[in-house]
């Protein structure tokens, strides 16, 4: 290897043998090529590979036998779509190669079927599923009672961050310490997701209509905090069910780079009673997390 190739962070042995082992476990018709054939080793052959990411056979041959050219960024894209990659193993193959990892295009807005699942099951705990955004994107029956029926709501007015900072600065609300961490601790979190997608065009409108609108959020977003929401303890007064407390958990599914968030009442607690009320109330799911939920008297932006 050449100086210039290892100051630029090339690794030949260990590009190639992955290149190898993930062309290994696809079969032709994972990627749309006919069996042909009998195959006397499992996987794709190097010419379908090469066919595939629209490149010369020589040029892949010489990659999986650790010589060649640096493989340019180009290469390295047409590579992940052809071996089929998913996001981990896109960003890893870009490392092998010694460059940096391409910026994904802007937060994933699909949820998964097993995830609204797990949502509709949990009857008795309120929960919901946001994007790094905190576009709200689904949620159960129990959850309509904080956050109010959003199947009534425009998919482009269903963010948590805006809701929050539509309270002006003289609000009663942001005399609550509990609520002040929150959100600026949420608007930690969108900075984060703002330097992971960079090209998102609907993060930076976001930014640019709250840093207009709101004072507070100018003030801290020029603070320039960057934090991973966690877990924080929410007291609120529900207009329906008086005083509640509980543990706000955020669980962060890696492959969609969603947040699971879920309400935890402790056992045996007045707010434990309360969920176990709404959940005696809730009728099975029958669609997607948050079809045809009831509406609440009113929504309680408190909790949000």
């Amino acid at each position: 290897m050449s100086a210039t190739e290892a100051g630029a962070g090339l690794r030949r042995d260990e590009l190639a043998a992955f290149l190898r082992s993930r062309r290994s476990r696809l079969r032709p018709a994972d990627v749309g090529l006919p069996d042909g054939v009998r195959r006397r080793t499992p996987g794709l052959r190097r010419q379908e590979v090469a066919q595939l990411a629209g490149m010369s056979i020589d040029y892949y041959i010489r990659l999986e036998q650790r010589r060649g050219p640096h493989p340019s960024r180009q290469v390295l894209t047409a590579l992940a779509r052809a071996l089929m990659l998913d996001r981990d193993e896109r960003e890893y193959l870009f490392r092998l190669a010694g460059e940096s990892t391409p910026a994904v295009p802007g937060p994933s807005r699909q949820v998964a079927p097993g995830v609204r699942h797990l949502i509709d099951a949990m009857v008795e705990t309120p929960a919901y599923v946001v994007d790094a955004k905190y576009d709200v994107l689904a949620w159960n029956r129990s959850a309509v009672h904080f956050v109010g029926d959003l199947s009534t709501v425009p998919a482009s007015d269903r963010n948590m961050i805006r809701w929050m900072f539509r309270r002006p600065d003289g609000d009663r609300h942001w005399d609550d310490p509990d609520a002040l961490r929150f959100a600026r601790s949420s608007v930690a979190d969108l900075r984060a997701a703002y330097g992971r997608y960079p090209g998102d065009r609907s993060i930076a409108e976001l930014v640019t209509e709250l840093l207009g609108t709101s004072p507070r959020f100018a003030r801290w977003w020029a603070d320039h905090e960057v934090e991973v929401r966690r877990r924080i303890v929410k007291r609120v007064t529900h207009p329906g069910f008086g005083p509640l407390e509980f543990e706000c958990q955020v669980l962060h599914l890696a492959e969609s780079d969603q947040r699971l968030i879920v309400y935890v009442a402790e056992p045996g607690s007045p707010t434990h009673g309360v969920f176990r009320r709404l959940g005696a109330h809730v009728e099975p799911a029958t669609g997607a997390a948050g079809s045809g939920a009831p509406e609440p008297a009113s929504p309680v932006t408190a909790v949000r």
